[in-house]
């Protein structure tokens, strides 16, 4: 069996999906496409022809078997042309097949790849970095670079992704992953490279693991099958593959239920002795863990450390937004206001995907912010993401709105980001996954549309883009409406279980 930059792709996105994509329960395997993942496909395979067609003197090698376009491939490469697409790189159990392979003035190739996102990712939240490589991008470029090198042809260690925007992100493959991870591209790629030749060829087998953003997957309903059937420590909330790898190996707990019965002083003094005992698994999150176990399995109800006083304010705002990450496009704001006068939903909505559009929607939301009485309003959402992605259009409509203002907005004693500053640091519920639509579903909310999904909203804007077709933009503003009435419902929901816990 082969190793493909798909299944390198494949791996980074998940190491279990590599295994269960060859040996796994095929009949559990969803067949049809999610709408937001063909969406994604159909703009990679548009924005792919529109570079192809602005590019001249380009040899098409895209059509016929796989060994016809290697010979021809290897060919045009002795015969130093200028620009191939998608020409076929083999060797023994390699196959690349890179969407430019283009000539540099020392006579070398590099490979390029057309990807219809950024060519680097964003900010991180966590680390503040910007500009960082893609990881799944670099292990396809260092895959063409190697069979480049092995079939005898000069390179230059370098690979290019060639962004949504046409620009080029150099991917350098002796440098460093990023700041903190001293591996090199190259490192990582081989070792993602060896551990997909160990899956494919059923030489080791991994297990599937439950994350909420692997719901895109067509493994998903298979996997999460397998975990709540198997009573898998990542049932628990914020487990993750990684730590319930390293707590079946430390300490042979492999059910939920031996969770409770953890010696922690025990352990907590092995792993003080023991560095390499339980790595990357801190001790409060391990007291988190034993926790969780207890409320899932014995409390079955939402718990409270503490109680936690919410602002009184004439108004409150519950806040949220709609956007498109792969192209960094806003094109809702949404809140639903609640205040002595009533309950409405506000929209600021970009109608086309132009800047001026994104510009304007932005600075409608903030004229409504200025509309409102001075420190009588309180702002409420979930997760840093709202936060992160206005930074960024600050950046870029400085106009706008000043740095500072959007900061202080933030800042505010009256913004709450109800996740982080309360959910996550405060409480613990019997669920999985502490997403707002878990929660919310959980104290009784519904949403009106049968498939609510961030991912779908971007597919139907994109749809509404295409069509004109205001039923569609009116789905989006159903669907962010009742986002912020989700938000609502778990603000007055926690502000209760304060209450009844500590009163």
């Amino acid at each position: 069996m082969k190793i493909t930059g798909s299944k390198l792709y494949s791996y980074i996105q998940c190491p279990h999906r590599v295994w269960r994509d060859v040996y796994g329960p095929q009949e559990e395997k969803i067949k049809d496409v999610n709408p937001f993942v063909q969406m994604l496909w159909d703009r990679g395979v548009q924005h792919e022809k529109d570079i192809f067609e602005s590019f001249g003197g380009i040899l098409d090698l895209s059509e016929g078997t796989q060994e016809e376009r290697f010979e021809k491939t290897i060919k045009a490469i002795k015969n130093k042309t200028p620009l191939i697409y998608q020409g076929v790189l083999l060797y023994k159990d390699l196959v690349g097949i890179p969407d430019l392979l283009r000539l540099n003035e020392d006579g070398s190739y590099i490979p390029i790849e057309i990807k219809s996102g950024m060519g680097y990712a964003g900010a991180d939240e966590e680390s503040g970095e910007e500009g960082k490589i893609k990881k799944h991008y670099a292990v396809q470029l260092a895959l063409y670079v190697e069979l480049l090198e092995l079939l005898g042809f000069e390179h230059q260690n370098k690979g290019i992704i060639l962004d949504i925007h046409r620009n080029e992100a150099d991917y350098n493959l002796n440098e460093q992953i990023n700041r903190k991870d001293k591996t090199t591209v190259w490192q990582f790629y081989q070792q993602v490279k060896n551990n997909v030749g160990l899956l494919i060829n059923n030489e080791v087998q991994n297990k599937p693991a439950y994350f909420g953003k692997c719901k895109l997957c067509p493994w998903y309903n298979s996997c999460k099958k397998w975990v709540f059937e198997n009573d898998d420590l990542t049932e628990l909330f914020y487990v993750g593959r990684a730590k319930r790898d390293v707590i079946n190996q430390d300490l042979g707990i492999y059910k939920i239920e031996d969770v409770l019965n953890i010696d922690l002083e025990h352990v907590l003094k092995q792993k003080k002795k023991d560095k390499n005992f339980l790595k990357g698994v801190a001790s409060d999150t391990l007291t988190k863990i034993i926790k969780r176990a207890d409320v899932l399995l014995n409390i079955k109800a939402p718990v409270a450390y503490e109680k936690i006083k919410l602002p009184k304010t004439s108004y409150e705002l519950f806040f949220d937004i709609e956007d498109d990450p792969t192209q960094e496009f806003v094109y809702l704001h949404g809140v639903y206001e609640r205040s002595p006068k009533g309950e409405r939903f506000i929209d600021f909505t970009a109608k086309d995907n132009r800047p001026e559009s994104e510009k304007e929607a932005w600075s409608n939301f903030w004229q409504y912010i200025k509309s409102l009485p001075e420190n009588d309003y309180s702002v409420y959402y979930y997760s840093p993401h709202e936060k992160t992605t206005y930074k960024k259009l600050q950046r870029q409509y400085p106009d706008v709105i000043s740095a500072e203002e959007v900061l202080r907005f933030f800042e505010q004693e009256n913004t709450i980001d109800l996740y982080n500053d309360i959910v996550l640091k405060h409480t613990d519920w019997p669920l999985p996954s502490y997403s707002i639509k878990e929660l919310a579903v959980y104290l009784g909310f519904k949403w009106r549309d049968e498939t609510p999904s961030g991912a779908l909203s971007i597919q139907w804007y994109n749809d509404y883009l295409e069509s004109g077709d205001e039923k569609i933009l009116e789905r989006i503003k159903i669907y962010n409406e009742d986002d912020c009435k989700a938000t609502m419902v778990l603000k007055d929901g926690l502000e209760k279980m304060f209450n009844k816990i500590f009163d």
